[in-house]
């Protein structure tokens, strides 16, 4: 699991975790959608249960990718103005190019086909015992987050991004690791501009 402070965010700590060979996907975003129509205590607690960002690991080219993601809802959040109803699905619109949230959601998060996904909880101060949390919800493998690179999925960034027409890629067609990270500058320029544009 990663850690990643941010103190010019109230002191923002943010855990980020890795998960392969998911097997519920489809329960963990039933799951999801119940928590948000209980109501009262039950719903409560449901709600803190899956208060997660959970990301499709696939669709994000790098750690500065997701990071930056990361920061603009923090950033959103201090600013009061997010446009979601939690930093969690902030995270999720801030990685899709377009200001649609509901496609955010679709795209970004938790599908009933996901077998790898990225887990982000944003807390004040540590959470007790939250990777047993994390595995509580997720029947998956926690990985090392360098495990990233193997799982993503350039072809579905490209489409998301509307890449195929890209100069600057089609200069280096031919050549993976110089066509990634061009992709993956793109795609991290398009986040960290996100809330400027919007």
């Amino acid at each position: 699991m990663e850690t990643y402070y941010y103190s010019q965010f109230n002191h923002a700590v943010v855990r980020v975790a890795l998960f392969d060979d998911v097997m519920n996907a489809a329960a963990i975003r039933s799951r999801i959608v119940q928590a948000a129509r209980n109501l009262g205590v039950d719903g409560n607690t449901e709600r803190e249960a899956v208060n997660f960002a959970f990301i499709d690991a696939r669709l994000i080219s790098s750690p500065l990718h997701l990071q930056t993601a990361i920061y603009q809802a923090l950033l959103s959040e201090a600013q009061g103005q997010l446009r979601t109803k939690t930093v969690h699905s902030e995270i999720l619109w801030a990685l899709n190019p377009t200001n649609n949230i509901t496609e955010a959601i679709r795209r970004y998060g938790v599908s009933d086909e996901s077998t790898t996904l990225i887990v982000v909880r944003v807390d004040v101060s540590d959470t007790p015992d939250l990777q047993r949390r994390m595995c509580d919800v997720i029947q998956g493998c926690m990985v090392p987050f360098q495990a990233l690179v193997k799982m993503t999925d350039w072809s579905i960034i490209k489409k998301h991004y509307k890449l195929d027409s890209e100069s600057a890629l089609k200069e280096v067609q031919g050549n993976l690791d110089r066509e990634r990270s061009i992709i993956d500058n793109i795609v991290v320029s398009s986040v960290a501009m996100k809330n400027v544009m919007a």
